[in-house]
């Protein structure tokens, strides 16, 4: 597979909201600096799932995605958990193991 990269990023202050689209996040144990806490420290998404309320959009379709199911991402300086998200929505949530910066264009690596 080729390198997959961080397309947008976006953080949800408030239920029901508009998302706030950010070139570069701080993302802690909790998930991203400015987003409201949900059920999954972070969200990540494919470019082709348009209606999401996720926090990473990547550069792939969501299928390549979720193909990353159970992987340990290195995405920027952050290190993810990922797994699915249970329920009927696209892509996978992930766990904060390591904690930092992440920008637009930070690629998506396993480790």
């Amino acid at each position: 597979m080729d390198v997959i990269r961080v397309r947008s990023i976006r953080t949800y202050p408030a239920r029901g909201e508009p998302g706030v689209e950010v070139d570069a996040v701080h993302v802690g144990a909790a998930g991203l600096e400015g987003d409201r806490p949900k059920k999954a420290a972070v969200s990540l998404v494919g470019h082709d799932s348009p209606a999401t309320r996720a926090n990473l959009v990547l550069d792939v379709p969501t299928a390549d995605v979720e193909r990353l199911e159970g992987s340990v991402l290195r995405v920027g300086e952050v290190l993810l958990a990922v797994e699915p998200t249970g329920n009927a929505c696209a892509g996978l949530y992930a766990a904060v193991g390591q904690e930092g910066w992440v920008r637009v264009g930070d690629a998506v690596r396993r480790t």
